[in-house]
């Protein structure tokens, strides 16, 4: 059965920081790029990181550039994404994703979601 659970999400206040972790289970995870996305009130899913299956690349959506950062641990087979000066506009809830393209095939698993709420 696949598996992907996050936490670490909460409460923080503008300026603080958060670090989501996503662990996988029923999957090869190494096989699998992975990605943060989240999802505000109202808003459509956006794309927030991505990380490649060894960890090797990594990119960003520009609204947290330099901000956040997203790596792994392959033998922990877990995602994780450290979130520094946390803005207002990064309420969310943040969804971890893994996604492997074979040709035409693509194959794709979601966590249940981390609310995470930057608010004074």
């Amino acid at each position: 059965q696949v598996q992907l659970v996050e936490s670490g999400g909460g409460l923080v206040q503008p300026g603080g920081s958060l670090r989501l972790s996503c662990a996988a289970s029923g999957f090869t995870f190494g096989w699998y790029d992975m990605n943060w996305y989240r999802q505000a009130s109202g808003k459509e899913r956006e794309l927030v990181a991505t990380i490649t299956s060894l960890g090797r690349s990594a990119n960003y959506a520009d609204s947290v550039k330099g901000r956040f950062t997203i790596s792994r641990d392959n033998a922990k087979k877990t995602v994780y994404l450290q979130m520094n000066s946390l803005k207002p506009e990064d309420t969310a809830v943040y969804y971890c994703n893994a996604n492997r393209r074979i040709g035409a095939a693509e194959y794709e698993y979601w966590g249940q979601g981390t609310q995470v709420t930057v608010s004074s």
